[in-house]
């Protein structure tokens, strides 16, 4: 499929020719604006390009004057200005970065730190009490701990910059760093429990072909703002912040989940990149809005309208729903999803509204983006076509024309750190295979229809994706989340009853259903479950409900730990 049109973009080989040109044709933009809050007084400070370039030097020539060069170094913390500085010293230095997730329990951060063999560690002040007791126990490679605010014990962020600032007045040695475009300067860790996560290998190139792709096919403008809600430490959210900078915008932070509504509105948010459950949950925070104020068939009748004015080419979509954008804060003009499927309803409602919104499709492996939606290539349920500089193809086809997806591109990983075998297993004269089911339509769009290893296969050989059946289901007003599942039989265990856990929506209940027991929620969901039944060929009828009220077991990127929560399943 060729692109009929895209938008014009620098291609640069490394992260440090990113941040050195963003710091001189953006050198007086905003680059981030950090809050600091004292009891009810706030304030904000405002850090220019340049200024973020000259922080970064700073940084990063202290880290040398400690024998930093040729090291790696972990950074583990909530999404913050001093992360980025910390990560993005580590990449225009050369030094091995090493991004941790903060939510890590203590033996899974011990053996991520022991794997990664980082020797310095720069740290958020909430994990100090875990962050010592490492210390303590001298298990790891550590011997320099920086913290990311002045706190009591340990050389801070602040503190180095401004001695490094002092050593650059003789000393150029970081600034004057070349870059091996190609070699590991970035390990990460894949989600899961340690023992199963891989420890993926990336280079400077990697990441830098995927921003000069992503910015091929996003409009993304040097006026705009983004709030940095995706997790640093993971692949998405580092290469966003990275794709953000080359472009010149602001990025702002949150200050929670509960507060992303207020974030939007105080500082005119312009882009939102997010994963489908927080996405869904704001435009289902605006429909329920919408519901209360007894406005839904009216909503309903205006996006009719404004849909038919659409096919003539006049769009009054903002206007329109212009109270409804100003409850978003009133610039919210572009979202972009990835991390997993999304919801097509939940993107057609948003593109009704006049908010456009994307899907992504890709895996730490690819750094991260395979596929996307642009300007010019939306369909619903797709995840979009290539990048300009990745190629996909689909192999080992059913009689459906479904397969296991592959991908090929300067993207690509170089390998798992230590894991040859594991490597050998997904690498394969360049390609890489993602484990991800799918197929691509004569447009050339991708859709992905299911995971390789959370696929169920009946006992007649009939395959189900779960996640395609998940999807309906959560568009049940009392379901918060749900999980598809074969049950094996007791006395056979290739004989399975397609299955769902369902976690109700307490809210909902306390809503409209406070006086009804758990039981007579059961059949109301149960109802509506015979109705999707309806929806699909009777082998994936689900034949068995359990309901509960407990949350599923996650990643820290709000995954299902699928086997762990087969494992309560089985054990009840």
């Amino acid at each position: 499929m060729k692109i009929k049109k895209e938008f014009e973009a620098k291609e640069f080989n490394n992260i440090k020719e990113i941040i050195y040109n963003a710091s001189i044709k953006y050198k007086d933009n905003i680059a981030f604006t950090i809050k600091h809050q004292d009891n009810k007084l706030v304030k904000y400070e405002n850090i220019t390009y340049k200024k973020l370039l000259e922080d970064i030097n700073a940084f990063g020539t202290s880290l040398l004057n400690m024998g930093a060069k040729g090291k790696r170094i972990a950074v583990i913390g909530k999404n913050r200005y001093e992360w980025v500085i910390s990560h993005l010293a580590n990449l225009l230095g050369g030094i091995v970065s090493v991004p941790l997730d903060k939510d890590l329990q203590y033996e899974e951060l011990e053996n991520s730190l022991i794997r990664s063999e980082a020797e310095i560690i720069v740290f958020d002040e909430k994990l100090k009490d875990k962050i010592i007791e490492i210390q303590n126990n001298q298990k790891t490679k550590l011997k320099e701990f920086i913290c990311m605010s002045e706190t009591e014990g340990f050389k801070s962020v602040k503190e180095l910059i401004v001695e490094g600032e002092k050593l650059l007045e003789n000393n150029k040695e970081y600034i004057n760093i070349k870059i091996d475009d190609n070699t590991l300067n970035i390990l990460l860790f894949t989600s899961g429990t340690t023992s199963q996560s891989k420890a993926v290998m990336l280079s400077q190139k990697n990441i830098a072909s995927n921003v000069y792709a992503m910015q091929c096919c996003e409009d993304i403008k040097d006026t705009d703002v983004n709030i940095a809600f995706l997790p640093f430490h993971h692949i998405f959210g580092s290469t966003c912040i990275i794709m953000m900078l080359a472009c010149g915008v602001k990025t702002v932070f949150p200050d929670g989940l509960r507060y992303i509504k207020q974030n939007l509105n105080e500082y005119k948010v312009s882009i939102f990149v997010g994963v489908p459950i927080l996405i869904e949950a704001i435009y289902k925070a605006i429909m329920k809005e919408i519901e209360k104020q007894g406005k839904t068939k009216l909503i309903n009748t205006a996006f009719k309208i404004s849909n038919v004015l659409l096919k003539l080419h006049i769009d009054i979509r903002r206007k329109i729903f212009k109270q409804i954008i100003d409850a978003l804060g009133g610039e919210l003009r572009s979202i972009i999803s990835g991390g997993a499927p999304a919801d097509p309803v939940i993107s057609k409602g948003f593109h009704n509204l006049g908010i456009k919104t994307f899907q992504g499709y890709g895996l730490t492996e690819t750094s991260p983006v395979i596929t996307a939606e642009d300007y010019w290539h939306i369909k619903l349920g797709s995840v979009g076509i290539p990048m300009k500089n990745v190629q996909v193809n689909i192999v080992n086809k059913d009689e459906n024309n479904i397969g296991e997806v592959i991908a090929k591109g300067p993207n690509v990983m170089l390998g798992y750190h230590e894991m040859p075998e594991e490597t050998n297993k997904v690498l394969k004269d360049g390609w890489f295979y993602t484990g991800d089911l799918g197929y691509i339509d004569e447009e050339g769009y991708l859709f992905i229809t299911g995971r390789n290893k959370n696929m169920i296969v009946l006992k007649n050989g009939k395959k189900v994706f779960p996640e395609e059946i998940e999807t309906i289901i959560n568009r049940i007003e009392l379901v918060s989340e749900s999980m598809v599942f074969g049950m094996p039989d007791k006395d056979d265990k290739n004989d399975i009853t397609l299955s769902v856990k369902i976690v109700y929506d307490k809210e909902v209940v306390k809503e409209k259903y406070e006086h009804k027991t758990e039981e007579e929620l059961y059949q109301i969901i149960w109802k509506q479950i015979k109705q999707i039944n309806t929806k699909f060929p009777r082998y994936k009828h689900i034949q068995n409900m359990i309901l509960t009220d407990e949350e599923l077991v996650k990643t820290t990127t709000k995954k299902v730990k699928r086997q762990e929560e087969m494992k309560l399943i089985l054990n009840k």
